[in-house]
């Protein structure tokens, strides 16, 4: 099976699975999902979502977050993990919009990936599900899948998205990163993993890793 013939299989399988495709995080608007992807990093998208309400119940907008303490901050997020730096994070980005962009968060990649504790990754969520630019942000999911469906040689992640992107059609971006994480989720797991469950692998994966699989089974 080609490079194109896997595309191809992979995108009509994810629409079957996900023809309408629910956001992860909870949020309202372009600051509230910042915020809550920026406590996602090394976190689960429900526990996040179990601590941004308490969060935004006090601050649900730059100007009300800079009225908080990082301190405060820091005791309502904690449980998300890394606490420490994503509240002087969340502190940090709030006084930049304030000062640099009337409040408001910036449709634009190059301005998110300057504010505090905001990486690419981070960005990329921002701009495709806030302002509906396509980006293709890599997670560990998708980073994964794209390993065992042999279309990424599973270096790192900025190699795993400029192979996404060069593969995939510009126009299905936001929504596929989004369908493999999902499928990736319940399908394709890096522990407890079912290839049986897993269509797509089981379809087009690298050679080398349905190898694997089957050994680990013997």
């Amino acid at each position: 099976m080609t490079k194109k013939e896997k595309v191809t299989f992979i995108i009509e399988k994810l629409q079957e699975f996900y023809p309408e495709i629910p956001v992860p995080l909870d949020h309202k608007d372009p600051y509230t999902l910042l915020i809550a992807v920026l406590l996602s990093a090394q976190s689960t998208d429900v526990r996040v979502n179990q601590i941004t309400p308490l969060l935004f119940a006090k601050a649900d907008n730059p100007y009300d977050m800079v009225l908080l303490s990082v301190e405060e901050i820091k005791e309502i997020i904690r449980p998300v993990g890394l606490s420490p730096m994503k509240s002087k994070g969340i502190h940090g980005l709030s006084q930049i919009l304030i000062d640099k962009h009337q409040g408001k968060v910036p449709a634009n990649l190059e301005a998110l990936e300057a504010l505090p504790a905001v990486g690419h990754k981070t960005a990329s969520v921002v701009i495709s599900q806030a302002f509906n630019i396509p980006a293709f942000p890599v997670d560990t999911h998708i980073h994964r899948l794209l390993y065992r469906w042999g279309l990424s040689n599973g270096k790192n992640v900025v190699q795993t998205e400029k192979d996404a992107k060069r593969l995939f059609p510009k126009e299905l971006w936001n929504d596929l990163h989004l369908q493999i994480i999902w499928y990736a989720r319940q399908y394709s797991p890096a522990r407890a993993w079912d290839l049986e469950k897993d269509i797509i692998t089981k379809t087009v994966g690298r050679k080398s890793v349905l190898q694997d699989y089957y050994k680990s089974k013997k």
